[in-house]
């Protein structure tokens, strides 16, 4: 058995169907079915049994998958380290943001990483933030950019920024200079209580700011009006210039969105509500010296 053997079966896994697995592996149809049919024969036991034309994991292929995918991690990060001592200045990084991040960090950050590292290929993804955790777990990439929390305990991570929550609402809204000045917040304060008759803008739930806004809502006793429930921050923002409702967003979000409509912003919580953005990787993982690289460039920026 050798590392393409096991890159295989997990093909066979992600896709569940043995035509998109052979496409995607750039291979025959009929040489990986082959493959499979004898991997199984020289084990003695199933790894898939067929339900239609969907290929599903037994017992036996659920623990190869688990295993061959912490070989292959561990020859990833062999592969890395090699690189690093010999100092060639080639490989390879995955990298992977939210969608929003990625509109605004990935046109300033790329061409830096690229001008310094010419011979090393950047993969980018975006992702719901939500599932960054499992990219990074199941090694489909090396780097992913996001707020805290983190679920999982087999991921560390590097803070780049402290970011504050803001509520934000239309600059012509009666409650638009309720605000006031405290100390310990960088914008006018307003208590959550004061809008409680008026209508939200929510994140949808699994978003991070949405876990974030959910946690102050409890702790401040507040249950927002929800008028529209959006993954879309930009249309969220717009729509609060507009006066459609109010919306929490982080500040770095709002530096970078255009806005037709003047908005006000307001420090909420207490003093105010602040989250973490982080690059996170799989805890004890060697990290690789570009992907290093990436992040202080990535603090640079923000």
């Amino acid at each position: 058995m050798d590392f393409k053997d096991l890159s295989y079966v997990l093909a066979i896994a992600k896709y569940q169907n043995i035509t998109k697995a052979a496409d995607a592996l750039y291979i025959t149809q009929p040489t990986l079915t082959k493959f499979l049919q004898s991997l199984e024969y020289q084990m003695g036991q199933k790894l898939f049994r067929k339900l239609g034309h969907k290929f599903v994991l037994t017992y036996a292929g659920e623990r190869y998958v688990v295993k061959a995918t912490e070989i292959l991690n561990l020859k990833k990060e062999l592969d890395q380290e090699m690189n690093d001592i010999i100092k060639n200045n080639h490989g390879s990084l995955k990298i992977a943001f939210p969608t929003m991040r990625g509109a605004y960090m990935l046109p300033c950050t790329l061409p830096v990483f690229n001008q310094m590292y010419p011979n090393v290929r950047l993969d980018v993804m975006e992702e719901h933030s939500g599932k960054l955790e499992g990219m990074i777990l199941n090694g489909e990439t090396d780097l992913a950019f996001f707020n805290l929390p983190i679920k999982s305990p087999d991921i560390d991570y590097e803070v780049i920024k402290h970011e504050e929550v803001l509520v934000v609402m239309a600059a012509s809204h009666p409650l638009a200079h309720s605000g006031v000045i405290r100390e310990g917040c960088k914008y006018p304060w307003v208590d959550l209580q004061q809008l409680k008759d008026v209508p939200f803008i929510m994140q949808i739930p699994g978003q991070r700011t949405r876990e974030t806004v959910d946690h102050l809502c409890h702790k401040s006793n507040f249950t927002p009006i929800v008028r529209l429930k959006t993954s879309n921050i930009p249309a969220a923002v717009q729509l609060a210039g507009k006066g459609y409702g109010c919306f929490f967003v982080t500040e770095t979000h709002l530096r970078h969105i255009t806005q037709t409509d003047p908005v006000v912003c307001f420090s909420v919580g207490e003093p105010c509500t602040t989250v973490d953005f982080v690059a996170a990787f799989r805890k004890n993982s060697y990290l690789p010296y570009h992907a290093r690289e990436y992040i202080t460039i990535v603090k640079n920026f923000t």
